[in-house]
């Protein structure tokens, strides 16, 4: 299903890319270009729409329709799947009209242009983890918010910006713990504890602090700071009783402290590491592919598997077997294995 999805998608971008530019009529005076975008902008043909407006402005930057056309021209932008053409009209705006009575709107525009840019077409249709992103574009929209609710608490849309903050500070709480987990991985607990301090001093109040708390007591324990471990692990009991690192009171590492990498291994972080040489003719991505056909295989329900199973796996040791024997076995029709 998602193949379809993206097959779609991939028609709809060349379908677009291939369009001609649409040609606005220089005949057309200021109301009627101002008219005709705002029929464009009402059956949602928003490339037409962003043309007549930007024609509409150049051709009367003084006309009576010329602010307004600006202020469309964001909404239009940012409705066209433009995110930075977006932005970029709603920072011209805020600049050259900063007194304006709908300035805040220009503002929360810009947000919500930040907000959605890591949420495109593909972002519809494939499982993505936000968390897991690069939060440049959550932390932007994250400042952007911030400002339209500190210079106009009282706008219409201050509250709708506020919900908007609160699910981007999690967001990002959330981005940080992840981060802290890979260092715990690579079993840079220094960073770790520090990214985990970080959540809990920055993003109160959010779902992830109890995480970076858990995370706090698994580096300090693994740094042999028994004293910062305890206190971590005490506040983690007593304020998230439920976190997952617990397990009827007790804690539980996500990482072992056996170390027996190489030097090189810790000193890279583990980006470049040592691992076994391989098999010839294997490669980790043909292990990969190995590893996740038996882990797919072993999920299988039992009531989806034949009824000659048992035979089937027979069939297949068997010839797994005859495939390691010898030419000579071969030759010898296998009397002298």
């Amino acid at each position: 299903m998602h193949v379809k999805h993206l097959l779609l998608i991939a028609i709809l971008a060349l379908t677009a890319a291939c369009s001609s530019k649409e040609v606005v009529d220089e005949n057309l005076s200021e109301a009627e270009l101002y008219q005709q975008a705002q029929a464009d902008l009402d059956s949602k043909s928003y490339t037409s729409a962003v043309a007549k407006l930007k024609a509409l402005e150049s051709r009367y930057p003084f006309g009576r329709y010329a602010e307004q056309a600006q202020l469309e021209l964001i909404y239009a932008n940012y409705k066209n799947a433009e995110p930075e053409a977006a932005k970029s009209a709603a920072e011209r705006f805020i600049r050259l009209h900063p007194q304006h009575a709908n300035v805040d709107y220009a503002y929360y525009l810009k947000g919500l242009a930040s907000f959605d840019q890591d949420r495109g077409l593909v972002a519809r249709f494939l499982p993505l983890d936000m968390t897991k992103r690069d939060p440049g574009a959550a932390r932007d929209s994250y400042n952007e918010f911030a400002q339209l609710t500190s210079r106009y608490p009282n706008s219409r849309y201050a509250p709708d910006a506020k919900q908007r903050m609160v699910y981007l500070r999690n967001l990002l709480a959330a981005y940080e713990v992840h981060v802290a987990h890979y260092y715990l991985k690579r079993q840079a607990y220094v960073a770790a504890a520090n990214r985990g301090r970080y959540v809990v001093e920055n993003f109160q109040e959010s779902p992830a602090v109890g995480d970076g708390l858990a995370v706090m007591t698994e580096a300090y324990q693994h740094l042999g700071m028994d004293d910062l471990a305890a206190t971590s692990l005490e506040t983690l009991k007593l304020n998230y009783p439920d976190n997952p690192s617990l397990e009827d009171g007790q804690f539980v590492p996500r990482e072992t402290d056996d170390d027996n990498r190489s030097w090189l291994a810790r000193a890279t972080l583990g980006l470049i590491e040592n691992d076994d040489p391989l098999p010839p003719g294997q490669t980790r991505a043909s292990q990969d592919v190995i590893r996740q056909y038996e882990d797919a295989q072993e999920d299988i329900p039992a009531e989806l598997l034949p009824e000659n199973q048992d035979e089937v796996r027979e069939q297949e040791h068997e010839a797994s077997a005859n495939s390691d024997r010898s030419w000579f076995s071969y030759m010898t029709f296998g009397l002298f294995d």
